[in-house]
C-alpha cells in the first residue's frame, strides 16, 4: 500500500563530492609512492645481477660496492650508493643486505614513510 511518495535513488551531491575527494586522495598518495617501488625493484635487480655473477661469493667488499654502483648508475637508482650496502660472509658466501627508508611528502606537515629492505640472501 503505497501513498503516493516516491523513493529517494541515487547519490548526492555532496556524497559524491566525498567519494571524489577520496580517489583523489589515494590517486595523490599512489603517485608519490610508485617511482620510490620503482626504484626499490631496480636495487633488488642490481643486488641479484651481482649475485648471479659466478665470481660473486670471491668477490671482496670493495668490488661488490663497485659493482653496485655501476648498476646502480645504469639503472638509475639514486637513493642508496655502494657504501650503504651491508656485506657479510656466511658458510655459503657473501651476503649483500640493504635497508633503507624513503619518506615522501603528501601535503602540508604529512608524509609517507616506506621501509626497504633486499638481500641476496635467498
Amino acid at each position: 500500500m503505497q501513498y503516493g511518495t516516491k523513493q529517494q535513488q541515487g547519490m548526492t551531491f555532496l556524497g559524491m563530492v566525498i567519494v571524489v575527494a577520496a580517489i583523489v586522495f589515494l590517486v595523490v598518495i599512489g603517485m608519490k609512492m610508485v617511482p620510490s617501488y620503482v626504484e626499490f625493484f631496480g636495487v633488488k635487480k642490481v643486488l641479484n645481477h651481482i649475485a648471479s655473477d659466478p665470481n660473486f661469493n670471491e668477490m671482496s667488499k670493495k668490488e661488490i660496492m663497485e659493482r653496485f654502483d655501476k648498476g646502480a648508475n645504469v639503472g638509475y637508482v639514486s637513493v642508496v650508493k655502494g657504501s650503504d650496502l651491508v656485506i657479510e660472509r656466511n658458510n655459503t658466501g657473501n651476503v649483500v643486505t640493504i635497508d633503507y627508508q624513503v619518506v615522501k611528502p603528501i601535503a602540508a606537515n604529512v608524509s609517507v614513510q616506506m621501509d626497504f629492505h633486499a638481500s641476496t640472501e635467498k
